[in-house]
């Protein structure tokens, strides 16, 4: 598995098809397609904020995150069904982190679905903890931050 890298212009597609892959499972569960996946994925490699992860040559994981006043938003991440459960959602996370770092943020924070239990319990096992909760866009959302360590 390489290490994250920007995506590519004519990486949009594949990046579409993997987000919408991964979060298809989730369409049952909450009742309709996440946000992620009706995302402009062309726009957000356009703007620096697509990450994506390879293995054999095939985009396995995508993390996309925005530089915010309150921290760095992990505004998605989401790993390949055929990849999931071999650390790269956890690797794009820790990646996201020391991007925050990078870029001088005190704090990385995220949202998820309330339904999206799995989610939930990784992130807190990745040390985020619960901030709020709100309806948002039409989605009952849960809000989790995390504090980062300043390199030193």
């Amino acid at each position: 598995m390489n290490a994250p890298r920007l995506a590519v212009p004519g990486e949009a597609a594949a990046l579409r098809d993997l987000v919408r892959g991964a979060y298809a499972a989730w369409v049952p569960v909450i009742g309709r397609e996440p946000a992620p996946m009706a995302d402009d994925f062309a726009t957000r490699i356009a703007g620096g904020q697509a990450w994506v992860i390879e293995r054999d040559g095939a985009l396995v994981g995508a993390l996309i995150i925005e530089d915010t006043p309150t921290g760095l938003l992990v505004d998605n991440v989401a790993v390949a069904e055929e990849a999931q459960g071999l650390g790269v959602g956890r690797v794009l996370m820790a990646f996201a982190e020391a991007e925050a770092v990078r870029r001088g943020h005190l704090r990385v924070w995220l949202y998820t679905h309330e339904k999206m239990t799995r989610n939930i319990a990784l992130y807190e096992r990745l040390g985020f903890a619960e901030t709020h909760r709100a309806e948002q866009a039409g989605f009952a959302r849960v809000f989790m931050a995390k504090a980062t360590t300043p390199a030193g």
